[in-house]
C-alpha cells in the first residue's frame, strides 16, 4: 500500500516507521522543514530531538529510503495514495477544555485543496488518527466535499499507545480500532493492518467513525480514573491510618482477577499528551448534550491535586518551611523513557514550588532537559530563571535543602546512598513515585522522608 502520514509528532512518526517496517510505501509528511529534514537525515541526536522513542531510530534507519521517505510537498507524494493518516495536533482550549481544532481545520484545508486537484481516480481514505472529539469524521468528509475531492472516504483508526512503549506497541497492539462507512474503505485498512486482521491475540475492531471516536475517549478516561481512584482513596488510607502498607494493600486488592495492577501504583499524578485533555474533552462534549459529568470531573481534579499535594503535606506534616530554600527536582518528563514535558507532574510541581518562595529549584532528567527548558522558558514566567539544571542526580542534590522524586526513571530507585552523599541532615526527601525501597535506613540516619501512600517519617 502507499501510505503517507500528515503530522510526525509522536503518534505520526511512530505510526509511518512501523508501517513501514511491514512493507508499505510511507510518505511521512510535514510543513515544519527542520523536522524533515532532521528525520531525513536518519541520525539519532537529530531525530530524537523531536521524538525519542525506544527502537525509533533503528527502524527509520533500517527503512529510509526503502520504504520510508519524508516529505514537506503533499502534491509532490499524493499520487497513488491508498491511505493519508491524519496526526494533526489536537490541544485542549483552556477555557473550556474543549478541542482545539485549529491546527486540524488548517491541515485539513490544505490537504483537501491538493487532493481534489490529484490525477488519480482511485479510492483514497482519509483516516483520523489523532484523538478528536466525537462527530470529527463527519466534520472531515464536510471539508473534502466543500474541496469537490473525488472518490474518497473517511475513517477514524484511534492510536493507543503509551509513550515509552509506543513502538513495540504499534507493532504488537492488543487492538486495532477502524471506523468507516463504506466496505471499500474497510478493504483498504484491512490490507494496511493486513497482519493484525484475523490474528488469534489482537482484536481487529470495525465499527463505525462515531464509535471508534468515543472508545479512545472511553478508554482514556477510564484509566485516568482507575490512577485518581489509587491516588484519591488507596495512598490516602495509606496517608491517614497507622499501620497501613500500601504496598501491600495493592497486592491485596489487585489479587482480584477482576481488579487490574495497572494504575494501581500510587504517584504524584498522571500527566502526557492525553489524559488530561481527554477527559477535559469528553467533559465538554457531555456537558454539551446534557449528561451530568461529575464522575469525570472529580477525577481529573483528583489527579490534578496529586501533582502538588506532597508540597502541601511536606508543609502541614513535616513542618517544612520553603521560602528561601533550595529544592532538587528529580525528573521533568511526564514518565521514565520519554522526553516528554507535555502536562507533566513536574510542571505543576516546580509552579507549585516557586509559589511557596523557594530560591531555587535544581532539575535533573536523564532525557528531558531540552524539552524542560522549553517548557520552563522565563518568557512564560520570570519565576523560571530561579530553574538550573544539571546533568547528574547528585549535582542536583547537592546544596539542597529538601529533594523531590517526580518521574519513575530506573536510576532514582535506591537513591538512598546518593543522597547521603550530597546532602547532610535535617533534609527532606518528598518521593512522589515511591522510589525508595529503604527509606528506613535513612530516616534512622536523619532525614525526613515523605511518600505518596505513607505518613510522614521523622527520625527520633
Amino acid at each position: 500500500m502507499k501510505i503517507i502520514v500528515a503530522g510526525t509528532g509522536y503518534v505520526g512518526l511512530v505510526h509511518a516507521a512501523v508501517c513501514s517496517e511491514y512493507g508499505h510505501e510511507v510518505y511521512a509528511y510535514d510543513n515544519d522543514v527542520n523536522k524533515i529534514n532532521a528525520f531525513s537525515n536518519g541520525q539519532a541526536e537529530e531525530i530524537e530531538k523531536y521524538v525519542n522513542e525506544p527502537g525509533l531510530v533503528n527502524i527509520i534507519k533500517e527503512t529510509l529510503g526503502k520504504y520510508l521517505f519524508f516529505s514537506t510537498d503533499l502534491g509532490a507524494i499524493i499520487e497513488g495514495a491508498d491511505a493519508i493518516f491524519l496526526c494533526l495536533p489536537t490541544p485542549p482550549n483552556p477555557n473550556d477544555g474543549s478541542t482545539n481544532l485549529v491546527f486540524y481545520d488548517a491541515a485539513v484545508e490544505d490537504i483537501a485543496e491538493i487532493a481534489a486537484k490529484r490525477n488519480d481516480e482511485n479510492r483514497i481514505v482519509f483516516v483520523n488518527k489523532s484523538t478528536v472529539p466525537i462527530g470529527t469524521a463527519r466534520h472531515l468528509q464536510d471539508i473534502m466535499n466543500a474541496h469537490e475531492v473525488k472518490n474518497f472516504g473517511v475513517s477514524s483508526n484511534p492510536e493507543f499507545l503509551a509513550e515509552g512503549t509506543a513502538v513495540e506497541q504499534a507493532r504488537k497492539p492488543d487492538r486495532v480500532v477502524v471506523g468507516c462507512d463504506h466496505e471499500s474503505d474497510f478493504k483498504i485498512l484491512r490490507r494496511v493492518y493486513s497482519q493484525f486482521v484475523n490474528h488469534v491475540r489482537i482484536k481487529y475492531i470495525e465499527t463505525t467513525p462515531e464509535t471508534a471516536e468515543a472508545i479512545k475517549y472511553v478508554a482514556n478516561t477510564m484509566l485516568l480514573t482507575y490512577i485518581s481512584f489509587w491516588n484519591g482513596v488507596g495512598a490516602k488510607i495509606g496517608e491517614r491510618f497507622p499501620n497501613v502498607k500500601i504496598d501491600d494493600l495493592r497486592l491485596g486488592v489487585t489479587s482480584d482477577d477482576r481488579i487490574s495492577t495497572w494504575g494501581s501504583f500510587v504517584s504524584n499524578g498522571a500527566g502526557g499528551s492525553c489524559f488530561g485533555k481527554d477527559i477535559a474533552s469528553l467533559i465538554y462534549q457531555l456537558r454539551s448534550v446534557n449528561v451530568s459529568t461529575k464522575m469525570l470531573e472529580a477525577s481529573y481534579e483528583v489527579n490534578e491535586y496529586q501533582k502538588v499535594y506532597l508540597v502541601e503535606r511536606a508543609i502541614a506534616e513535616a513542618g517544612f518551611k520553603f521560602n528561601n530554600k533550595t529544592v532538587a527536582v528529580l525528573g521533568l518528563a511526564f514518565k521514565k523513557h520519554t522526553n516528554d514535558m507535555r502536562d507533566a507532574s513536574s510542571i505543576k510541581l516546580i509552579e507549585s514550588l516557586l509559589g511557596k518562595g523557594v530560591a531555587k529549584v535544581k532539575a535533573y532528567d536523564p532525557l528531558a532537559i531540552e524539552s524542560a527548558k522549553h517548557a520552563f522558558s522565563p518568557s512564560k514566567n520570570i519565576l523560571f530563571e530561579k530553574i538550573e539544571y544539571y546533568e547528574t542526580a547528585k549535582e542536583a542534590i547537592e546544596g539542597s535543602h529538601a529533594l523531590f522524586i517526580s518521574t519513575d526513571w530506573e536510576e532514582f530507585r535506591g537513591l538512598s546512598r546518593t543522597i547521603e552523599e550530597a546532602a547532610r541532615p535535617p533534609y527532606l526527601v518528598m518521593d512522589g513515585r515511591r522510589m525508595i525501597p529503604d527509606f528506613e535506613d535513612i530516616v534512622t540516619k536523619g532525614y525526613t522522608y515523605l511518600a505518596v501512600g505513607a505518613m510522614v517519617m521523622k527520625p527520633e
